[in-house]
């Protein structure tokens, strides 16, 4: 053997060993994570949630634990423990077959019923996601949809962040309710700058305006649920958005026009934000005439309402249906951003995503 190829298999060899060691080692610590959360869950009473008792008992201990240096046992990475511990109360069975049952009292939380669910091992959780993986995990509530995370963030090798930015823009349900599943899945992938296209969303799901699919109704009505709903509303478009107007008037030589909806985005969590977002709502289906008026209200807002440091502003066009083809003709060569999406009164059928969820795990490595 060659000097350089000694140094090249030495290199490969502690490489290899190195990466092996480091993913154990963050095995055990989400394994720890999970043992502090059932640890802390079992002293409470009999696992009673009373947010008052737990958030003192999670204060009192991180001060202890930190006198026994034992560091970032913060009160929030206890609560961040505590609820990985009630979210997956099935890896129990991971921390008994690595660790022996010494380390789990018999009474834990119940099980969650996965019996409708698509299978996903739990060790093979535990070797494919980290701990802050998890955690974004816990963030969701819907069993079907966590599991379609789970499984999309397996199958993709998608990283922290790009879980979080499908979680965030609810790419389980527009998942459910797209017709080409693969490429609403394959826009999550990569970190790259994120764009306006990556914050409009489509569609929008509005099932918390407790409106009948069939039912009729004016945009008046529409409007006026959302208004109701207003808290809904924004958490639906996303974090970043504040509310500032409804029926905003312009007016043109005496000639009034209304823009159903103003909103502004603060800037954060995306800097890409930083502007106004006119929402205009048609009940029926997307007319090129509404590419037009929209650029209207774009371009008297860009004029006569952005200040210094805005960036110019968005228009969104929500209707019940449209015609991708006369949706593109209608907006290409616009100076200023319009976007059109559908709008839902109903969530997407959740037996279609856990057949594709199922047909999706058969896939993971």
């Amino acid at each position: 053997m060659q000097f350089d190829s000694l140094l090249t298999t030495l290199t490969d060899v502690h490489t290899q060993l190195s990466q092996q060691a480091a993913r154990q080692t963050d095995q055990l610590m989400t394994i720890r994570n999970w043992l502090f959360g059932l640890y802390i869950v079992q002293f409470e009473q009999h696992g009673e949630d009373r947010a008052a008792y737990v958030q003192g008992l999670l204060t009192r201990i991180a001060a202890d634990l930190a006198q026994r240096g034992i560091k970032g046992s913060t009160d929030r990475n206890l609560r961040h423990y505590r609820q990985f511990y009630l979210t997956y109360p099935e890896i129990r069975k991971s921390v008994i077959s690595k660790l022996g049952p010494a380390y789990v009292p018999l009474a834990q939380a119940a099980l969650p019923d996965t019996d409708q669910l698509p299978s996903l091992d739990s060790d093979y959780m535990l070797n494919k996601l980290t701990f802050t993986h998890f955690l974004e995990l816990t963030k969701v509530n819907n069993p079907l949809y966590r599991r379609f995370y789970e499984v999309e963030a397996i199958k993709n090798n998608w990283s922290v962040r790009e879980l979080n930015r499908a979680v965030t823009t609810s790419l389980a349900e527009r998942t459910g309710l797209s017709t080409d599943k693969a490429t609403v899945i394959a826009r999550v992938k990569g970190d790259k700058p994120v764009g306006l296209e990556d914050l409009i969303r489509n569609p929008y799901v509005l099932e918390f305006l407790g409106l009948d699919e069939k039912a009729t109704y004016t945009e008046n009505d529409l409007e006026a649920a959302i208004i109701d709903h207003l808290q809904d509303f924004l958490i639906e478009l996303g974090r970043g958005f504040c509310f500032e107007a409804r029926q905003k008037r312009i007016t043109f030589d005496n000639r009034h026009y209304r823009i159903d909806l103003v909103f502004y985005g603060s800037g954060q969590p995306h800097r890409v934000l930083k502007c106004h977002v006119l929402i205009d709502l048609k009940i029926g289906e997307f007319d090129h005439a509404d590419a037009g008026q929209m650029n209207l209200y774009l371009n008297y807002f860009s004029e006569n309402e952005r200040t210094s440091g805005d960036n110019p502003p968005v228009g969104l066009i929500l209707c019940a249906s449209k015609n991708d083809s006369l949706v593109r003709y209608a907006t290409a060569g616009l100076a200023q951003d319009v976007f059109v999406s559908r709008y839902l009164t109903e969530l997407p059928n959740e037996a279609q995503l856990q057949a594709f969820i199922q047909r999706e795990s058969q896939l993971l490595p």
